[in-house]
């Protein structure tokens, strides 16, 4: 059976009924196609790799990594049916490999060691702090050894204005989800996790609060030491 933290999800703007609207006023309110470009070039994709696409919503994201690399193999995962309708709408006319299934990032339909880099956009402040660490422990296990985690979210904010606008997206989305973005929590959650060289140096101000990038990779396999005697 699967657990209360995948049976349920927020929907992009809180409510089903403002799905429809969800690009426009994202388009217009965070700066989206700034921070998604810089993200894109975050995880630095290169021709053939398999990319995970986590929290995917409309697909604007995995276009944007079909529009730099079209021979890249990538798959986009949401719990919001709406969403990966809309999805596929705006995805039928590429050309590039892709896959939308839905799904929780808490529980990965997926197997282990399957993709180079993971990414994810306006994602992980829809989580509890135990879903966000539920969902990257699951990351970490899709990623192959040396993969990257790239993550576009609200984060900590750079000026006291930013933390003021940022309560519009409290009153939104929850304060219970979204204090872990005001606290710049999540980094350190990547660390407890597993993941390693972890960075946190770039973000772009919004009308909305300050949008941070993550980077971190998967360690490297490490070579059997065991001596034989």
């Amino acid at each position: 059976m699967k657990s209360h933290s995948q049976q349920s999800y927020i929907p992009a703007l809180k409510y089903h009924t403002l799905t429809r609207f969800y690009d426009v006023i994202v388009r217009l309110t965070t700066r989206e196609g700034i921070f998604k470009r810089k993200l894109v070039e975050l995880a630095a994709p290169q021709a053939g790799e398999h990319i995970l696409d986590v929290g995917c919503g409309t697909g604007t994201l995995t276009q944007l990594f079909t529009q730099r690399e079209p021979n890249l193999h990538i798959m986009g995962l949401d719990a919001d049916p709406v969403q990966l309708k809309l999805a596929r709408k705006k995805l039928a006319a590429s050309d590039s490999k892709i896959t939308l299934q839905q799904g929780y990032a808490q529980q990965l339909p997926l197997d282990s060691q399957t993709f180079d880099i993971v990414v994810s956009s306006l994602f992980f402040h829809h989580l509890t702090t135990h879903q966000k660490r539920e969902a990257l422990a699951e990351i970490l296990r899709v990623l192959k050894p040396g993969g990257r985690l790239s993550i576009a979210d609200w984060g900590k904010p750079s000026s006291r204005i930013q933390r003021l606008l940022f309560f519009i997206v409290q009153l939104l989305d929850g304060f219970e989800t979204t204090r872990d973005s005001v606290k710049g929590t999540l980094p350190n959650l990547m660390k407890e996790t597993g993941f390693a060289d972890v960075e946190n140096s770039r973000f772009v101000p919004t009308f909305l609060g300050t949008v941070r990038l993550f980077q971190a990779k998967k360690p490297p396999k490490q070579p059997n030491t065991t001596l034989i005697n």
